[in-house]
């Protein structure tokens, strides 16, 4: 993991600095002259080699220290913390409807393959897995914030500061939104999971000894079937975690996601690069916990 952040902070500092545009220009706007526009340059470190300002930069990672932002003129591990309690919730509450919804009928459309309701929940899943996330955003927000009025249509009081936890409704219409599309996913994957494993030889024995039908789809069928499974769960929280930009947008929410998009347009250069080594980050630790369930799951796979 630790040649992989490696090269993965190289890539992003080398990246982020071939956006056009000057984060000196931005602050100062279209008036300054070009030696205010040198000075602040000077005063924030960009005008030296980019080899110099990546290691001061990489030597504060080690710290802990990302920088300062440019434009909220704090640590960047603090206005990222600011905007990780919307995004963490979101991500959780998404998962936990992905595998309540996912897992289940994904189950029950293999078991009952060809079936009138595995064609119902094939062409549901499909229909879900294609519809953009803002059209249903914008939808699930017409029906129940405009013409019920049951749900808020937008924004996020913090429950951290306020203490309030009905303020968890705000967010039901934005996990709905995230979790429609990816649950699709998984009840597809499931469904051609327990499908391939199902043809299996020791299947074949399961049912011949006599084990009940229900016996064997779920402790030879769909436990054989987890580790992909489970490998897509993972990523997927992962990519929920990181922040999803469209759903953020139409619900006004102040999560990674819309941070990500503000600081690009503002040339915040150490909140871009902090956000994405984090992101980053989070994805080789899913990855690493992702490969040591599956020695849980499937009794052939050990680690020596």
């Amino acid at each position: 993991m630790i040649p992989s952040l490696l090269l993965a902070s190289i890539i992003v500092f080398s990246f982020i600095h071939l956006i056009p545009g000057d984060p000196a220009q931005i602050m100062l706007g279209d008036q300054a002259t070009p030696e205010q526009v040198q000075g602040l340059r000077e005063a924030m470190g960009l005008d030296r080699p980019l080899y110099v300002q990546y290691g001061r930069w990489l030597s504060g990672v080690v710290r802990g220290d990302f920088g300062t932002s440019i434009f909220f003129h704090q640590p960047v591990l603090h206005v990222i913390l600011d905007r990780a309690e919307t995004s963490v919730l979101i991500a959780v509450f998404s998962m936990m409807l992905i595998v309540l919804v996912g897992v289940p009928i994904g189950i029950l459309s293999a078991v009952r393959y060809n079936s009138r309701l595995d064609q119902l929940f094939s062409g549901l899943s499909m229909f879900f897995a294609s519809v953009p996330t803002f059209w249903l955003g914008l939808n699930l927000m017409l029906l129940f914030s405009v013409m019920l009025r049951w749900l808020p249509t937008s924004g996020f009081p913090s429950i951290l500061e306020s203490g309030e936890w009905s303020n968890l409704r705000y967010l039901v219409l934005p996990c709905i939104t995230l979790a429609a599309p990816n649950s699709a996913l998984i009840i597809r994957l499931t469904r051609s999971s327990m499908l391939d494993v199902a043809k299996a030889d020791y299947v074949k024995t399961a049912r011949a000894k006599g084990l009940s039908e229900g016996a064997v789809n779920i402790r030879h069928i769909f436990r054989n079937s987890l580790i992909s499974v489970v490998s897509a769960l993972g990523f997927t929280f992962v990519a929920l975690m990181a922040g999803t930009v469209v759903t953020e947008t139409v619900f006004s929410l102040p999560g990674i996601g819309r941070l990500v998009v503000e600081s690009v347009l503002r040339r915040d250069y150490p909140t871009i690069q902090g956000i994405i080594l984090i992101i980053a980050f989070l994805y080789m630790v899913i990855n690493l916990l992702v490969d040591l369930s599956f020695a849980l799951l499937d009794p052939r796979i050990r680690y020596s």
